[in-house]
């Protein structure tokens, strides 16, 4: 009975179908989100108009729900808090592409990132000038390169603020965990990755990029990371930091909200040396900010059931409601049925190609 069990949980925890199955942070998002369209249409019906969300963030296109440029919303944030970011459109050749880096400081390794994505999509930490020409090749869309910040924390804070107050409220903390094994003196890299189900879900991905040390041993109690890029869908493991939250990081973005004009409600994407010197306002990068369609993905935590993530999530949407509501109250206007509908399909077509074109390297 001993030896069937073990035979079946080895099968389980090397099964990428289990895997997914018995986690629901690998469920696909339209399915684990559809009790929450179905609260947006309640949301709709209140608001008189589907389009109620773009009022939320005035300053940024269809209040960040879709299809709006990470380049754009970049600029409203002061240059102190930022990477050094370069706007890339795919017109531009590779020695020019080369000349803005080394014009604005940037230098290898850097990240590169679509103008319009989402949940990480195609971020890719780009080591030399041959990655770079690949990449480009891959994705034949205007690009951010930005400098590679070099401190070793990555957090997601989302805050949001009501039009009338002074001060916000950071509703999601959420530390990052980056992919790696530890060796054991004994099993090779490829092992340590099959016996770590999170690392598994990215056998094939680190194959390639392992492909040399794939057989080696690692020592015993060295770390070995996998990858370079905080997002869920590279393995990154998303930890509920919502315990660290206090007011001297509220104080934070309080600070960093009374420079950002027409942004209310949204998720910062921040490199930093400490959560200590985050607090402090010290020390630390905005990657990017994302509007309302800005997940909490404190969520994600593997001990988060999906009925405490509904309800953060409806809550959520509820705040965002709120905060259209109050704008609106002040003469901002909503994005209307037609136009809405327009942009989503140009964000859902131009993602389709992107994609398309990007598969050997997704």
């Amino acid at each position: 009975m001993r030896s069937l069990q073990h035979s079946i949980r080895y099968k389980m925890q090397h099964s990428t179908f289990w895997i997914r199955l018995l986690n629901w942070e690998y469920w696909p998002m339209h399915l684990v989100y559809t009790p929450v369209y179905l609260y947006y249409l309640v949301l709709s019906v209140r608001a008189r108009t589907m389009g109620f969300f773009s009022a939320t963030n005035p300053g940024i296109d269809m209040g960040g729900l879709m299809g709006e440029s990470k380049y754009d919303i970049l600029q409203k944030i002061p240059s102190t808090y930022l990477p050094e970011t370069v706007y890339l459109p795919p017109h531009l050749s590779h020695k020019e592409v080369l000349h803005a880096l080394q014009k604005e400081g940037i230098t290898f390794p850097l990240i590169l990132k679509p103008d319009v994505g989402e949940r990480g999509f195609m971020v890719e930490k780009i080591q030399d000038e041959v990655a770079l020409a690949d990449y480009r090749r891959a994705v034949p869309a205007t690009v951010l390169a930005q400098a590679y910040v070099h401190y070793q924390e990555e957090v997601s804070v989302l805050y949001y603020r009501y039009p009338e107050q002074q001060k916000g409220t950071i509703s999601s903390l959420t530390l990052k965990e980056f992919l790696h094994v530890e060796g054991d003196g004994k099993k090779t890299l490829e092992a340590l990755i099959l016996d770590y189900p999170r690392a598994f879900l990215q056998y094939d991905s680190l194959k390639e990029r392992f492909e040399e040390s794939w057989q080696e041993i690692p020592p015993k109690g060295k770390k070995v990371d996998l990858v370079a890029i905080g997002n869920h869908c590279r393995g990154t493991k998303f930890l509920n930091g919502n315990h660290l939250i206090d007011n001297e990081l509220a104080a934070t973005f309080d600070k960093i909200s009374d420079q950002l004009d027409g942004i209310y409600f949204g998720r910062f994407d921040i490199r930093c040396e400490s959560l200590q010197s985050l607090k402090k306002g010290e020390k630390f990068k905005i990657l990017e900010i994302n509007g309302v369609k800005s997940e909490p993905t404190h969520i994600y935590d593997p001990d988060f059931s999906l009925w405490e993530a509904y309800k953060v999530l409806f809550k959520q949407w509820n705040t965002i409601y709120e905060i259209s509501k109050q704008n609106r109250q002040k003469g901002v206007q909503v994005i209307s049925f037609s136009e809405a509908y327009k942009k989503l399909t140009a964000a859902l077509r131009y993602k389709k190609n992107t994609r398309e074109f990007s598969g050997n390297m997704a």
